[in-house]
């Protein structure tokens, strides 16, 4: 039922444009490949099975057709099937989403990016290739897609670590995106993981992503100003007047067990 449904959105958001022969066809085929990898080795936890992905073959050739069909195609080679916001935020969530993966794999599957400098390798240091254009996750994060102006992305967005936002088991897409967005946003900013209330100590604690894109998310850029913010999504409001704490931030692979 649900690899139909997910038949059909593609369906639906490809006959939206007007796309190039061939082109979009490979990609309808390649995202519906970065589908079946979701939901085959992705829990509902949104911890990612690397180790049984990259002992299967036939299956990591589905994550591998994906990386290779946007290696040359994207908004920029084929603006003409990527006519609204949405088509061009879903083709770079799972884009990057899939890189993510992609790397850890073909990094060997490391334990973590405990460092600086593993993170630096992983991140900056570790060339892409995306729409024809050479690039890496870090500029790919901060040079493309932030400046698409949409704070949500961020509860989207996997470097396939614990601390991450969970990965979800379908790929997003342009005909549901604000839909899901918006459930990840919720999910995220309501989790005890993510976001905790200290109310012996008058303090709350926040997800380490909060800290690291604060000015996208209030355009003050003042951390004294995220309450606000997180208050839009949360069914329990934060309480005024307490301290704001950023969480430390796990670098560990979120293999699962």
């Amino acid at each position: 039922m649900m690899k139909a449904k997910f038949l059909i959105l593609v369906l639906l958001t490809l006959s939206a444009g007007t796309a190039s022969a061939g082109n979009s066809d490979d990609y309808a085929g390649a995202l519906q490949a970065w589908q079946r990898v979701l939901s085959t080795y992705v829990d509902d936890q949104g911890r990612t099975d690397f180790i049984a992905l990259s002992k299967q073959p036939n299956d990591l050739q589905n994550l591998e057709r994906y990386v290779s069909v946007i290696a040359e195609y994207g908004p920029d080679s084929n603006p003409e099937d990527f006519a609204d916001a949405n088509t061009v935020m879903a083709y770079h969530i799972n884009t990057y989403n899939a890189l993510a993966m992609h790397g850890v794999i073909d990094e060997g599957i490391p334990e973590a990016f405990d460092s600086f400098f593993k993170r630096a390798g992983f991140f900056k240091f570790r060339g892409v290739q995306i729409d024809g254009d050479k690039t890496n996750l870090y500029d790919y994060e901060n040079k493309v897609i932030r400046p698409l102006n949409e704070p949500r992305a961020h509860f989207a967005l996997n470097c396939m670590v614990k601390d991450c936002p969970r990965l979800p088991q379908e790929a997003f897409l342009a005909a549901t995106l604000d839909e899901q967005l918006e459930a990840a946003t919720l999910e995220f900013l309501n989790s005890d993981k993510h976001v905790r209330i200290d109310s012996d100590a008058k303090r709350i604690y926040v997800s380490a992503i909060l800290d690291f894109y604060t000015e996208d998310f209030v355009s003050s850029g003042k951390p004294a100003d995220l309450p606000e913010y997180i208050n839009r999504f949360r069914k329990n409001l934060l309480p005024e007047g307490y301290k704001l704490k950023f969480l430390d931030y796990d670098w560990t692979i979120n293999q699962q067990p």
